[in-house]
Order: structure tokens, then sequence, then C-alpha cells
């Protein structure tokens, strides 16, 4: 595509609402402005009725890639030039979308991640993930973060039991301590067994956990929130109008 001021942003979204919410948020204030016309035109498709993405990468469920593909399809054509989805989950299926938007920059949530959590820590050797159930299957933060040199811990069976517990509680509208404190009992006993950072892999995740909330022996832990990640990358490249993979 050709090279333009400031691309026009298209938002896979509603995976959940909130987490779109809370994107489109952190998007609106870290954007460089002092005025309406400095930020950047943002087109939302906040969509929850896209199938559930863990049952689908189970084949328990329909596949959400149909859905994914047409929702890309209508923001194309409403004058989207860069596609964005903030949902960990979804990117299972990100060929699907790619296919859908040929010719338009899709940014990868993951990748993103990953990138964010280097320039932090550039010495990392180890990341553990709060992701859902889906996300820890499709192995999709296990490929990226093992081809940049990166380990990768998961929480064992009763650990990832309640991690989903908490997303579930988290999309309910609970905020409350109960669903902050249960995921950061497990992000600290990961962090306690070599984990150096914590990813916050679910974009429900970073609406209760924050860089900061995790400690082990006295010491903060780094939590990388996917979020922060994928606001920074739409930013950096909507506003210089350039080409992403």
């Amino acid at each position: 595509m050709t090279d333009v001021t400031r691309l026009c942003v298209g938002v896979l979204g509603g995976m959940g609402p909130e987490a779109t919410v809370d994107f489109f948020g952190k998007l609106v204030a870290a954007t460089p402005a002092t005025r309406d016309g400095d930020h950047l035109r943002i087109l939302i498709d906040d969509d929850p009725t896209v199938p559930d993405r863990s049952a689908g990468i189970a084949g328990t469920g329909p596949s959400p890639a149909p859905h994914l593909a047409r929702m890309a399809r209508g923001l194309v054509a409403l004058g989207a030039q860069l596609l964005v989805m903030p949902c960990n989950g979804a990117h299972a299926f990100e060929a699907d979308v790619r296919a859908a938007a040929p010719g338009v920059p899709f940014l990868s949530l993951i990748e993103a991640t990953v990138a964010a959590t280097r320039a932090r820590r550039p010495d990392v050797v180890r990341v553990a993930l709060l992701a859902t159930d889906g996300t820890l299957a499709s192995r999709i933060y296990h490929r990226a973060f093992e081809a940049a040199g990166v380990r990768v811990s998961v929480p064992d069976a009763d650990d990832q039991r309640q991690v989903m517990d908490a997303i579930y509680a988290i999309k309910r509208g609970e905020r409350g301590p109960a669903a902050a404190d249960a995921l950061r009992a497990v992000a600290e006993r990961l962090a306690s067994e070599g984990a150096e950072v914590v990813i916050a892999a679910c974009t429900e995740v970073p609406l209760v956990l924050r860089d900061g909330d995790v400690r082990v022996h006295g010491h903060n832990v780094d939590v990388i929130s996917s979020t922060d990640a994928l606001v920074a990358r739409t930013i950096a490249v909507a506003l210089r109008g350039a080409e992403a993979r």
C-alpha cells in the first residue's frame, strides 16, 4: 500500500467488550495530541458473538475463523488501512484474518508483546503466561518466545483452572479483589519457580492485574500487558503510515 501520513485503524473487537474498551481508551490516551484532529481515525467492530476462541482451538466448538474474516473484510470496506485484534486467543486464527484482507497490514498482538518484553528485559530467559486454555493450547506464544530464545512457563492444571475462573469472572464484570488475587497468586508461584517476567497474555488480565502487583522475595516481577504492547505498536505504525507485516 502507498505511504500515507497516518493510517485508519480497524479493530476486530468484542473479545471481550471490556477488553476492547480498555484497548481503545489506552490508544486514545497514549496518542500524542493537542486537539481532536491529532488523533487517529479508529473503526471498531465490537462483536461479542465471535465464537469462543478456546472452544474453536480445542475443536469442541465452531471455529471463529469465518467470523473474524468477515469482520476484517467489513472494516476494510469501511476504510480501515491497518488491522488490529486485541484478543490473544484469536491470534490462533491470524492467517485467516490476513487472508481476508490481502494488502492491508495486520499487527500481531503476539509479536508486539514479545517485542515489548525484550525491550523491557533484553536479558530475559524465561517468561510466565497468564492466558486462556486456547491460547496455551495453540502455542502461539510458545513459538514466538522460543524463536526469540526465551523459555515459557505455564500454570499447572489446578492453577490454570484458577486463571480461567478469574478470566470468566472479569468477563462477568467482577472487578473485586478475588480475580486479581487469584491471578497474582498464580503469577507469583510461576515467578518463584524461575519466571523473570509475567505476560498478561489475555486482554482481560490487565483489567485487574498490573505492573507492580506481582512480588516475589520482596522484589517486583515485571508484568507485561499484551494490551499495552499492542497500543504502543499501533500508534507507532499508524502515525507514521508505515507498512506492517
